[in-house]
């Protein structure tokens, strides 16, 4: 069954690269007491997420942050290593936090898996994008068909 607004995050654990090397991270980690814009691609490194959704939730990080949001994260059903070397690369930083979702357990508890196989990346995540407070999403915006319209920074600015 797909999350909807006014639905808690389900528990699950993250894979986050710190200085001292993977570590997991828990939802309660990630959102509990705070309003987090969340986002997530089908793949790191992939042209559409690369080009247009990482890079426009880091350009809009102040202008996110001034709506009272407490910090932007990225997930994606990639492992650790690559999604750490993706926000270096891209130059998340500060910016958005970066959240391997390495076996697909959080796209699957939310039930906004996909299967990707046709084009040889197995099962991933949808491109969406969610407003949560304290772990109850209270905006979600899922992309129909590979697009790239309603999960964009700006669309989800436009919410707050």
């Amino acid at each position: 069954m797909t999350i909807k607004v006014g639905d808690k995050l389900p528990d699950a654990t993250f894979m986050e690269m710190t200085a001292d090397g993977p570590g997991p991270v828990s939802t309660a980690d990630v959102f509990a007491g705070k309003i987090i814009a969340l986002f997530a691609v089908p793949g790191a490194y992939t042209p559409t997420c690369s080009a247009k959704h990482l890079p426009g939730f880091i350009d809009k990080k102040g202008a996110i942050s001034a709506k009272g949001v407490d910090d932007i994260v990225c997930t994606s059903v990639n492992d650790v290593f690559v999604m750490g070397a993706w926000g270096k690369d891209a130059g998340a930083d500060d910016s958005v936090r970066m959240l391997a979702d390495g076996n697909g357990a959080f796209a699957a508890a939310i039930g906004l898996e996909m299967d990707g196989s046709g084009f040889g990346m197995g099962t991933r995540s949808q491109r969406y994008s969610m407003l949560v407070k304290d772990g109850v999403v209270t905006e979600l915006n899922i992309e129909q068909g590979g697009g790239f319209e309603v999960s964009s920074a700006d669309y989800l600015l436009g919410q707050l």
